[in-house]
């Protein structure tokens, strides 16, 4: 998972709807003055693409691995 700390405006969106509960805001700020989102544990990401889909600003890219991790995402 990738995020555009720069174009994040730490809305939360993406912290609510994720079902793994692993987004939070960062304590620091980005160059606009906002906490931007970030994953607190990328070990638990099934890559739903729920947070990338809810940014209304289109900052979170999210990637998948191909082999045990991608069956294990399939699965979840």
């Amino acid at each position: 998972m990738v995020f555009d700390r720069e174009r994040c405006k730490g809305c939360e969106l993406c912290v609510t709807v994720c079902p793994r509960k692993i987004l939070t805001l960062s304590p620091g700020l980005n160059s606009l003055g906002f906490h931007p989102a970030m994953i607190t544990d990328a070990s638990r990401c099934t890559g739903c693409c729920f947070c990338a889909l809810m940014c209304p600003d289109v900052v979170i890219t999210v990637l998948r691995e191909e082999g045990e991790n991608a069956a294990r995402a399939d699965e979840g």
